[in-house]
Order: C-alpha cells, then structure tokens, then sequence
C-alpha cells in the first residue's frame, strides 16, 4: 500500500551546491504549478576527527552545526533543482537559528510554519512568502512552543493550527501532546485544545507531534503525526554518543468542521524505520514526515527527512490511507 520512493533519498547533502552536512525535515506543496521544497540544511565545517574526539568522550558537546533553511523546486516532486545558496538564515543576538519549516498554501499564498531556538526558549511562527526569498514572519509563540502546521483553508470563520508546546514542567522531561489553536488574522492566536494525547498513540511512550500539514479529504482532515519510542536500555547509535528514541510517522483523521475531534486514527505507524537511510545517519532510527501532497489521481505523496540526516519520499493511494484510520475509540 505505502511505497517508498526506489530514488531514495530524493534530496541529500551531495546534491546541494553549497555546505552541506544534513538535509531533511523539508516542507512540500505544489505552489503556482510546481513543486516547491523548504529544507533544513545543517552544516558542520568541523573535520571527521573531532568527531571521533566528541564519541570517545574527549569533547563535552559535539561539533556546532551551522543551521539554514535552503529551497529547491520541481516538476515531478521527485527530481530537484536547488537554489544556489540558502534562502533563510537568521542568527541574531537572540535568535540562534531557524528550521524545521511546513509549507502551506492557502487562498493562493504560500505560508512557511517553522520553529526558531532563541537564548530564551524555542518559539514557534508563521511566515508569509511570495518568492521564497524573502518571509514576512506574522506570528511567534511564546517558549517553548514548536512542530506547528497550518490548515490550508479557514475553518468556522477561523485559521486554525497544530502545534506542540514543551510541557516540560507539568507533564516531565519529554512528555509532549499534540494541541491546536485558531486565530482570526494569522497573528493573535488563542483557543488551544488538546488534540491527541502521547498516551492515546499505541506505539509512542515519549512524546508526539504534529508532521505534514493536513489534506482535505471527503471524509475529514488526513494528517501524518510525529511520534517517539524510546527505551533507555538501548544505544541506538548514530553521530551523537547515545541515542534512546525511535522516531515513527503516525496517521489520523481530523473533523472537518471539528479539527480538535480525532475521528480515525491509525493503530500501528504509517511509516517504522526500516531502510538503511532511515536507520543510519546523524540520529538512528528517525523518521519525521514534514509535507503531503495529494494529487489529483488521488496518489498522495508524503515527504519526509530520514535518519535526520536526509529527505525521502514514500506515496499511497488516498483511499488506502484513510482506510487505515479506524475509529480510535
């Protein structure tokens, strides 16, 4: 039913003409007749040797990543031309990156969700784009908030969202829900509901979140979620010295007029690490998706970053996915 792509990875660090260690979590949407890509691009000048320094414990911390968001485009979605250099950097005093960015097209317009790490806590925005040059940024949250995805059309009057805030005190270290909210103008944000619980999913015990933003489908909002196993008796490995989570792609099924009602939900992960670009590179055992495309064929393409080390693509009939999104009662 669900087949990933047999060009996989359809976007890595080879492919980018300028530095480049880490290519993954990229936002997709067809926008004004193509498909158009937003990708986190980590970049590591340090050598090889400070590496294996940093992994026999030598170095307290790993290597610095330099972080910015790159844009490709294409006419298939899966073969893709890159821009030149990167699209958006931002590193102020405050602001030490941004990354991790969700296209959304909506009345025509394209908008860029995407979280920011700031010496003050992670906060979460909305930005406006024409060119994907430059970004109107309409909105931040308050720390610590991030993973947010915008609906691509109002509801009851309403923008509406998902996002996942950092409950770090009330709910302990890593014990996140996925929540919504809606707005008026994109800007004042309010309304928040707890959408999905980590409790609720039967293959998560860390934490979720939201992934792609939803389609609109017949028969409610189809949306990927982010979720994570983790067990602490197990060295995953990777880049980093350890690593605990495992990172699968979750599906469910969202109330058209309701998207805080969780009507479907799919009881085992729509995608398991399982290939070797999933399973080895930067953080073993990751999968993260961050765009869905359905097509008028009904095929829907779902993009997602790998071992978060790279970007790949598996597609499903539309049908077939909703198939999957039993009641979760």
């Amino acid at each position: 039913m669900l087949k990933r792509h047999p060009l996989n990875p359809v976007l890595q660090a080879s492919n980018i003409p300028y530095g480049a260690s880490l290519i993954f979590n990229a936002g997709v949407a067809k926008y004004q007749g193509r498909y158009v890509m937003l990708f986190r691009n980590d970049y590591c000048k340090h050598p090889e040797s400070d590496w294996q320094d940093y992994r026999a414990g030598k170095l307290d911390r790993h290597p610095p990543f330099e972080t910015s968001l790159g844009f490709a485009t294409s006419a298939d979605g899966i073969s893709w031309e890159v821009a030149p250099a990167p699209c958006w950097k931002m590193r102020t005093d405050e602001i030490l990156r941004v990354y991790d960015p969700r296209i959304t097209i909506l009345d025509g317009a394209a908008y860029v969700c995407f979280a920011m790490d700031t010496r003050h806590g992670v906060r979460g925005g909305i930005a406006k784009t024409e060119d994907f040059s430059s970004f109107e940024i309409l909105s931040l949250s308050t720390p610590d908030n991030r993973n947010m995805v915008l609906f691509p059309e109002k509801i009851g009057g309403n923008f509406f969202r998902l996002e996942r805030p950092f409950t770090v005190y009330s709910r302990g270290t890593d014990r996140f829900d996925l929540w919504s909210g809606t707005s008026p103008d994109l800007r004042y944000w309010g309304d928040h509901a707890l959408v999905l619980a980590v409790e609720n999913v039967p293959f998560a015990n860390d934490k979720i979140g939201p992934a792609a933003p939803p389609i609109k489908t017949p028969k409610g909002w189809l949306t990927t979620f982010h979720s994570v196993y983790r067990d602490n008796t197990v060295n995953l490995g990777g880049w980093e010295r350890t690593w605990h989570k495992r990172y699968d792609a979750g599906l469910m099924l969202l109330d058209l007029n309701d998207p805080t009602k969780v009507i479907g939900m799919s009881k085992t992960p729509l995608l398991t690490p399982e290939t070797p670009y999933e399973k080895v590179g930067f953080r073993n055992d990751v999968i993260f998706p961050g765009g869905m495309v359905l097509e008028d064929s009904g095929e829907v393409k779902i993009y997602y970053g790998a071992a978060d080390t790279v970007e790949a693509l598996a597609t499903a009939h539309v049908d077939d996915l909703l198939a999957l999104c039993t009641s979760p009662k």
